[in-house]
């Protein structure tokens, strides 16, 4: 039977610069921003160092779903680089030197290119390139996995040029939605069979309860999904809210 579920989006962060805090990292917020303009969301996100068995095992699970992955950083020619090597082990695939990349690095750097700065023409077998506006140094990918440099002004746009290029057939395909209030005096435990009530009857919503510690016991508990489901789970919950003599106040829906 054919799964008609559109895929998942999900990213994949890599750099020990970012582990260590050397580096803050600005392409979670980013990704989520790209795909909630174009109605899509992110679905997980991971961290990893430069470290290539670890990369190898992530990109090995991660390959074995329908999922859209996002991978920026390592795959520069630096010895800290890993993250071709890596992609190549995890498919099974050989390392080759890409003849429209190296095409692409000449453009670029003429004979500058060599012997060093093509060395990042070497890709996973029959990875097939993403552009790079900025140096013309491509990116590549392997089915649905997206291999991008770290730097922001390099991998935003190569993942717009992504999700133009090769999801436009998905956007805004569902109305989401995200829409919340505070709860006021009212601890988490007294709401608890509200919530699972709520889950039960709307499996397709994601409930969030998110505490806050100050003095007055306030929980901002919130759902998101589609739009129509939102609105009536929400509905629900105010209407139970207001039966049990708790004060609440609406959040801005999105």
């Amino acid at each position: 039977m054919t799964n008609s579920r559109p895929p998942r989006f999900g990213a994949v962060i890599i750099g020990d610069e970012i582990l260590s805090g050397k580096r803050k990292d600005g392409h979670l917020a980013k990704v989520i921003s790209l795909l909630a303009a174009r109605g899509l969301a992110l679905s997980w996100a991971e961290y990893l160092g430069d470290d290539r068995p670890q990369i190898v095992a992530t990109l090995k699970r991660t390959m074995t779903s329908p999922d859209v992955v996002f991978c920026f950083g390592g795959i520069g020619a630096t010895p800290d680089d890993q993250t071709r090597q890596a992609a190549a082990e995890a498919a099974g695939l050989p390392i080759a030197r890409h003849p429209g990349a190296v095409a692409e690095i000449e453009s670029r750097f003429g004979e500058a290119a060599y012997p060093k700065r093509v060395l990042m023409a070497d890709f996973p077998l029959d990875a097939a390139l993403i552009p790079n506006p900025v140096n013309r140094v491509p990116g590549f990918s392997l089915g649905q996995h997206y291999f991008m440099p770290g730097f922001p002004e390099m991998a935003w746009p190569m993942t717009e040029w992504i999700l133009d290029t090769h999801y436009a057939h998905l956007f805004h395909q569902h109305a989401f939605s995200t829409a919340s209030i505070l709860v006021f005096d009212t601890g988490e435990s007294q709401l608890l069979d509200l919530m699972e009530e709520i889950t039960r009857r709307y499996p397709a919503i994601r409930l969030f309860s998110l505490p806050r510690l100050d003095a007055r016991r306030t929980i901002e508990l919130g759902l998101k999904g589609n739009a129509g489901d939102v609105a009536e789970a929400m509905q629900r919950i105010q209407t139970a809210i207001d039966a049990a003599g708790s004060p609440w106040q609406a959040c801005e829906t999105k």
